[in-house]
């Protein structure tokens, strides 16, 4: 093939490199909405740590103040698995820029190389030979005219191409900063995490006493537990339950008898209570991806609450003020907990891998509860008033 005839196509690839459109990657959509949900979820969590620090701070009772520590720290452990999503989302953002930048540079440089190479062949060529060969004075002035033409386009997609190998450098160190702050937002996990283990032992030595009652508390949730035929029937008999020890320590004292035998003691009035509202600043146990709703057909049935697809070993912490009714391995359910709150309301969450509460345990919202499992997760929220199933996301969305 005639050499001009190779530098017009290599030219021609050239020109068409520019207008070929990058490759658009998958889940670059996905990282970018993995991102903005981490971002969400992280200052919630920030926003209720510092709201449980504040109260901490607050707290009079050392008791009081041990439960909302251990609920703040939660909260920060929510704040930074949420940080680490969002790093491992700009990560995959970076990785994906890079790969679509990597793509982008080998459309450009083919043609620039088998251009450069054309070039540099006729630049090798001594004009006093061209001179000599038929018809090579024409095609010399041709293809002196083309090098003038192509030099400017030649230095132009050099420059662009100059900029974008900067941007890859650029990515590249940004993909190391990332990584670098993921490797550290890792660590600091792990501390909280440690810092909440000795905050759980401390709230459980200041909690106990020597009685023993916890210990039969907990042997009567699971006496309970073998007689209900299923897991809303122990629900609805452990929130029961708990009501009337509720209403049963409300009771007045005795009445004392009358200084003078002929005057009565006023009769005790009674308030009718009000109608009863769901738990305050109700929350979800956990940051994750709805994947079943209230309502929904699952297994053949009507799921009762909602299930969420989170991450592995994510905390796990109460929806809501109350206290812990049942905590422990239930038929083929994994270890589960019960939270009673006031109001005959109860929360059941399903799918933890670790428990950290006990039967008896006095929790606020975003007090732990656990951790979830490996792999990939799946926790369950069903919220009952009375023993009627409620969509757990209505609370949420009053608040």
């Amino acid at each position: 093939m005639p050499l001009r005839t190779r530098l017009f196509l290599a030219a021609a690839a050239l020109l068409c490199a520019g207008a070929a459109a990058a490759q658009v990657y998958s889940d670059a959509g996905d990282a970018r909405h993995a991102l903005a949900e981490a971002q969400a979820a992280g200052a919630q969590a920030r926003a209720r740590a510092e709201k449980l620090e504040a109260e901490a701070a607050g707290a009079t009772q050392a008791v009081e103040r041990t439960v909302r520590e251990a609920a703040a720290v939660a909260a920060r452990i929510q704040q930074d698995e949420a940080d680490i999503a969002a790093a491992e989302a700009r990560v995959r953002l970076i990785d994906g820029q890079r790969a679509q930048l990597r793509a982008s540079l080998a459309e450009r440089q083919r043609p620039l190389v088998r251009l450069t190479a054309a070039l540099q062949r006729l630049s090798r060529r001594p004009l006093a030979i061209a001179l000599l060969r038929p018809g090579s004075l024409a095609d010399a002035v041709h293809t002196r005219a083309l090098i003038e033409t192509m030099i400017p386009e030649v230095h132009r997609r050099t420059a662009a191409l100059r900029v974008q190998i900067a941007r890859g450098i650029a990515l590249q160190h940004q993909a190391r900063a990332a990584q670098g702050a993921l490797r550290a937002q890792q660590r600091q996990l792990a501390a909280r995490q440690q810092e909440l283990v000795g905050l759980e032992t401390r709230q459980r030595l200041a909690a106990r006493d020597v009685s023993g009652s916890a210990d039969r508390e907990a042997e009567r949730a699971l006496a309970l537990a073998e007689q209900a035929r299923d897991l809303g029937a122990l629900a609805d008999t452990l929130g029961e339950a708990d009501s009337l020890r509720a209403e049963l320590a409300a009771l007045p004292g005795p009445v004392l008898r009358p200084d003078h035998p002929g005057g009565g003691a006023a009769p005790s009035v009674i308030v009718p209570s009000p109608e009863p509202t769901a738990p305050r600043r109700y929350q979800l146990p956990a940051a994750g991806r709805l994947v079943s709703g209230f309502g929904d057909a699952a297994s053949g049935s009507i799921s009762r609450g909602i299930r969420l697809a989170v991450r592995p070993g994510a905390q796990v912490v109460s929806p809501g003020n109350g206290r812990i009714a049942f905590a422990g391995p239930y038929r083929g359910y994994g270890d589960i907990v019960i939270v009673a709150h006031e109001g005959k309301w109860t929360s059941l969450i399903t799918g933890l891998a670790r428990l950290d509460a006990q039967v008896g345990d006095s929790v606020v919202a975003g007090s732990p509860l656990g951790v979830a499992g490996p792999g990939q997760p799946v926790l369950g929220l069903e919220l009952r008033h009375a023993g009627v199933p409620v969509n757990p996301l209505e609370p949420i969305g009053r608040r």
